[in-house]
């Protein structure tokens, strides 16, 4: 879990954006993958039965690097902030939502995610419907 800024709307949502402290005491830098590697092969060694990368869409490297590291299955988290940042978008006319949610989940499993997890779920349902 990196210390990112895509996790605002759910803080908001929750009023916990400064209650418990600063969580870039435990989360991790986002620029650094070799700390996200290290971590997850951790992870594993203690019996993990899964990976999960949180925010999705900055670190698709991440997804991509860890496939190559480990058999255990890679998923995604698609937050809170990558999904009202398109929505966000759509509402002043500048994506289609539907269409940006879709590519959007596409190259997350393109970069190598088993499964992925997103608030986008009812609309891509529809899409797919």
């Amino acid at each position: 879990k990196y210390a990112s800024a895509f996790y605002g709307p759910f803080r908001n949502a929750i009023h916990t954006r400064l209650q418990f402290g600063d969580k870039k005491t435990y989360q991790m830098n986002p620029a650094n993958i070799q700390e996200a590697v290290r971590e997850a092969l951790l992870d594993q060694e203690e019996g993990a039965d899964m990976l999960m990368v949180k925010p999705a869409l900055p670190y698709l490297d991440v997804i991509a690097k860890l496939k190559e590291k480990t058999l255990l299955p890679v998923g995604a988290y698609h937050v809170s902030g990558e999904y009202a940042m398109i929505m966000a978008a759509h509402e002043k006319g500048y994506l289609d939502a539907q269409s940006t949610l879709f590519e959007s989940l596409v190259s997350i499993k393109r970069a190598g995610a088993d499964f992925i997890f997103t608030y986008a779920a009812p609309q891509i349902l529809d899409l797919l419907n």
